[in-house]
């Protein structure tokens, strides 16, 4: 059995500490590692799903970004924020339409898994971001804000001023936190 069999079997134990230790050991081997990691992806077991993606995002290679993006798609919610998680260390546009998925999802840290995810992206996911405040749902939006606030694209600049008012204290605080990172805050006269 290879050193890698090993840490496969460790990774699948069913005890989380020898999993953890497991998938950091597995990342250290790299492309080696991925195609053991990628069969474990197809499995009927959910937990080992989770583990191969937990191993696999400490991987950085296009068959890792490959392999998370699929996460997304899981039927499992632990695996799709296991998902999103590996994406916010490995960011990819390629992501990008199921990460807003994710965004409208009723699971409240999928959705934020998703959106810092998006954060990583940066830049390339701002446009599909201030369509997500315009039209998305109550959550979605706070998180697009939330998103579009940490990136600091002066694209946002417009669509932060419009959420700004609106009967949410947490729309309202990361329009202003976004405004105030990119230097045009409000500034608030009294006569």
């Amino acid at each position: 059995m290879s050193e890698i069999d090993e840490f496969i079997q460790q990774l699948v134990s069913g005890e989380d500490e020898k999993a953890e230790a497991a998938a950091l050991a597995l990342a250290q081997f790299g492309d080696r590692a991925i195609t053991s990691l990628l069969e474990l992806t197809r499995s009927s077991d959910s937990d080992w799903r989770w583990w191969a993606l937990r191993a696999i995002s400490q991987i950085p290679s296009p068959e890792s970004k490959a392999a998370l993006i699929q996460g997304l798609r899981d039927d499992d919610i632990h695996v799709r924020q296991c998902a999103a998680l590996g994406l916010r260390h490995q960011p990819t546009f390629e992501a990008v339409p199921l990460l807003l998925e994710a965004l409208a999802s009723t699971d409240k840290l999928l959705c934020r898994l998703a959106a810092d995810a998006l954060i990583a992206v940066g830049h390339q996911a701002v446009p599909d971001l201030i369509l997500v405040v315009k039209n998305g749902k109550p959550p979605a939006r706070l998180e697009a804000v939330r998103a579009l606030a940490l990136i600091g694209d002066p694209r946002a600049i417009p669509i932060l001023y419009e959420v700004l008012g609106e009967e949410s204290t947490f729309m309202d605080y990361w329009a202003t936190e976004g405004l105030d990172r990119m230097g045009v805050g409000i500034t608030y006269v009294t006569p």
